[in-house]
């Protein structure tokens, strides 16, 4: 009888090697060891060492049991004891707007105005006749050391001989004269949106200050010369670089100007050529160039008829979800956008405008069963939408779609249990760490220490994230947004939000992490480090859970892994990296200050 069990045990081993030799390798594709590892997931908290295995976590554990799984073809990386966490993903970007990245002077991070004037007079002797100096968006005045905008006649001196346009948020925008006379300032040659406000000195001269709303900025920058569809995939690609210092490994484009499947072109290069270094779900805007159509409609002839898509279909040909279609938004149409221009007062949108078109455009969308993102900044505004999206719901019922609103920096509690009990989620952004400044000047400091209500957002386990909206209102660093939620600063170094309404630091970071991966179903795949996970990690420059509150805002990544690949490294991780392309076009601002301040 032993000798039975003998022959069946060799018997069996035979087949299990067998098998074994038929299939791929039992080794990692690459092991990260020597790391303090923040894995976010409840039964194993912390590790020191990582294996990867096909674009996915393979296995967590200390350094000895996991680099047994090596062999001749593993990568192996030594973190040197550096925190390694997940991948941050944010959950509201515009990444598809900079397809003009490399012509433009990016002020986020700069230090000082005196600074970020240099930069403007050493772009101004490069830039070729014909183009312009631009900076737009990425920064704050409250991040300046002067503490303030810059003066037209500063502006002036800086750039004397080429067009300059400037935009602070979509808040403020500056003019040179050589732009004010190319653009026609005062003639019947230069048509704005209603409600733009171009500034006059005393004597009733053009200053090329300019006010007004989000369509303002956006039209005034469709008035300067555009890229070249090679630029445009070079603007892509040091946009993607950008987020990738940073340590994020996912977006959302939560909706670009040239939308879908057209403005989707230089997205489509990279990924053709094997480029893409970031997961890139999308969201959807309608909007097109006819001023009476209808953007739901529109959107909803797109995905259907047009460049037919479904909710959660993966265009990316090898990186899962990594160009997949989330829905539309984060607008229906402009007569429901409430801005955020926290220099102004609040924009309150009628309610019967808000009943009648919020109903119309959500009972569509249910109807088609396409997620739908929506922006409110306002309490008053969100409190009218719930109010349509309730009457909807008893008629159409969402029936366990997706949905959330957008940005919400003044929501009350009782619109937070609302969302919650309609299944929603809400993505927060870091607004308030750049222009939390201006909202108390506007709104009263009492009011902005609890913009938003962080505390009791997370508190009431309504699904969450946080965001920043970049690169035109906020720059895209995600680091300062979690200095502001856990040390309650402002970039001024203004105490801005309550002690009782800030977040611990492991708190801060799922918001960028599980938090954020409710966005887009993708819970049980991103966010932590655990087997089964996608493989994407960043390794920091300084450790996030150790190093004093003040110094979380100069944190970056040494090594970010996207599905198991490392697309960004410097210092000792440089040679891991993949190259980026020389930025075009020859004069581009990025490649003499990169695309954030000290970038190395």
């Amino acid at each position: 009888m032993k000798k039975r069990i003998t022959l069946l045990g060799l018997a069996l081993f035979s087949i299990g090697v067998h098998a074994q030799s038929g299939s791929s390798p039992a080794g990692a594709d690459m092991i990260v060891f020597h790391a303090i590892i923040t894995t976010q997931a409840a039964a194993q908290p912390e590790a020191t060492a990582l294996a990867v295995k096909g674009g996915r976590i393979y296995a967590v554990g200390n350094d000895i049991e996991i680099l047994a799984m090596k062999d001749s073809k593993t990568r192996v990386i030594d973190a040197q004891g550096r925190r390694l966490i997940p991948g941050i993903e944010d959950s509201h970007i515009h990444p598809l707007n900079e397809r003009n990245f490399t012509h433009k002077v990016r002020w986020d991070g700069v230090p000082t105005l005196k600074r970020a004037l240099e930069m403007l007079k050493e772009q101004a002797a490069r830039t070729p006749e014909g183009q312009w100096v631009r900076v737009t968006g990425g920064w704050s005045p409250y991040q300046f050391a002067e503490n303030r905008m810059p003066t037209p006649e500063e502006l002036s001196k800086a750039v004397p001989n080429r067009p300059l346009l400037i935009h602070y948020a979509y808040n403020w925008g500056f003019l040179n004269k050589q732009a004010m006379k190319v653009l026609g300032v005062g003639t019947a040659k230069f048509q704005m949106p209603e409600g733009t406000n171009i500034h006059k000195d005393k004597k009733g001269h053009y200053t090329g200050v300019i006010t007004g709303n989000t369509f303002a900025f956006i039209a005034l920058e469709g008035l300067t010369p555009g890229p070249t569809p090679e630029e445009e995939v070079s603007s892509l690609e040091y946009v993607i670089n950008y987020l990738n210092r940073f340590g994020i490994t996912s977006v959302i484009e939560c909706a670009s100007i040239i939308g879908y499947p057209e403005g989707h072109a230089p997205l489509r290069t990279l990924i053709e050529e094997h480029r893409l270094n970031v997961r890139f779900p999308f969201v959807d805007l309608g909007l097109d160039m006819n001023p009476n159509s209808n953007w739901v409609d529109n959107e909803i002839n797109r995905v259907t008829k047009a460049a037919p898509i479904s909710p959660g279909q993966n265009l990316h040909p090898t990186m899962e979800h990594g160009y997949e279609y989330e829905g539309t938004g984060e607008l229906l149409r402009a007569e429901l956008h409430d801005h955020e221009n926290f220099d102004e007062p609040a924009v309150i949108i009628p309610k019967e405008v808000m009943m009648k078109y919020a109903q119309e455009d959500l009972r569509k969308l249910i109807q088609k069963r396409i997620p739908f993102r929506m922006h409110v900044t306002y309490n008053e505004n969100m409190t009218t939408f719930l109010d349509a999206l309730e009457q909807v719901n008893l008629t159409t019922p969402l029936d366990g779609m997706r949905w959330s609103v957008e940005h919400a920096e003044t929501i009350s509690p009782e619109n937070i249990e609302r969302v919650k009990k309609l299944k929603g989620g809400i993505a927060l952004d870091t607004k308030m760490a750049f222009h939390g400044d201006a909202f108390a000047k506007t709104h009263g400091r009492e009011k902005a220490l609890y913009t938003p209500r962080l505390r009791a957002l997370v508190d009431s386990g309504v699904p969450l994230s946080m965001t920043s909206d970049g690169f035109r209102v906020s720059p895209a660093n995600p680091w300062l947004g979690l200095s502001w939620m856990v040390t309650g600063k402002s970039v001024s170094g203004s105490v801005i939000l309550a002690e009782d309404n800030r977040l611990t630091r492991e708190e801060a970071l799922r918001l960028y992490t599980t938090g954020a991966a409710w966005f887009e179903s993708q819970e049980q795949d991103k966010g932590r480090i655990a087997p089964g996970n996608l493989a994407d990690f960043t390794l920091l420059t300084a450790d996030y859970f150790a190093v004093p509150e003040d110094e979380i805002k100069n944190i970056t990544a040494v090594l970010t892994v996207v599905g198991g690949r490392v697309v960004y490294g410097i210092d000792n991780y440089a040679n891991l990296a993949p190259q980026l392309p020389e930025a075009i076009p020859s004069w581009s601002p990025i490649k003499y200050f990169g695309g954030y301040y000290g970038e190395k």
